[in-house]
């Protein structure tokens, strides 16, 4: 069985993508972000929250706040990418949700008024928007990079609150050269899917 979408988006999308290392100096639009997240915001999450936050480091002094909570591998790709954006799961999401679940509005108090429910809550689904982010980057013919190798404490005091986790830090641009390293193993179906 064939899947719907074109092999030249499967390609885009998945099977050449891999994390982008080295970019060009190509800038990456306000306009291109916005486009991929009025994209992106689509994909399905539980009790339709928002939750993923995400913080744009443009200006250079920003940059080099960030770069000194960044692994040291990561500090130089961090400095060259056209665009750094911070992805934060924000645990008071439940707030929004009498406006994005207006069929249910009682779920706010109903399942989230724990924080660390929340919390859970939050960052699985975040993550998943996490994901859904780095495919929409890809979607824009852009490339992601991105790394998890950083002082998680230390971006979230320099950069968000205590109402904000931070989940990773996405490199994002037009892939320069020498950008991918080459493709890892995957495990294969059978090693991943069962049927009961």
């Amino acid at each position: 069985m064939s899947l719907v979408l074109d092999p030249a988006a499967q390609d885009l999308l998945f099977r050449e993508a891999r994390t982008a290392n080295t970019f060009t100096d190509e800038p990456v639009t306000d306009e291109q972000v916005q486009a991929i997240y009025d994209l992106v915001k689509f994909g399905p999450t539980a009790f339709n929250q928002t939750p993923l936050r995400i913080t744009l480091v443009r200006s250079p002094e920003a940059r080099e706040r960030l770069i000194k909570h960044m692994a040291e591998g990561n500090q130089p790709k961090t400095a060259a990418a056209p665009l750094v954006a911070i992805l934060s799961a924000d645990n008071e999401f439940h707030e929004d949700l009498p406006a994005l679940l207006p069929h249910f509005p009682q779920a706010k108090d109903m399942f989230f008024a724990e924080r660390p429910v929340r919390e859970n809550s939050a960052l699985l689904n975040a993550a998943l928007q996490a994901a859904y982010f780095i495919v929409g980057v890809r979607a824009a013919g852009l490339a992601a990079g991105p790394m998890t190798g950083l002082d998680f404490a230390g971006v979230q005091k320099e950069f968000l609150d205590d109402d904000h986790t931070p989940l990773m830090v996405v490199n994002i641009g037009k892939p320069g050269e020498d950008a991918w390293f080459p493709r890892s193993p995957r495990l294969a179906y059978d090693d991943v899917v069962t049927t009961v």
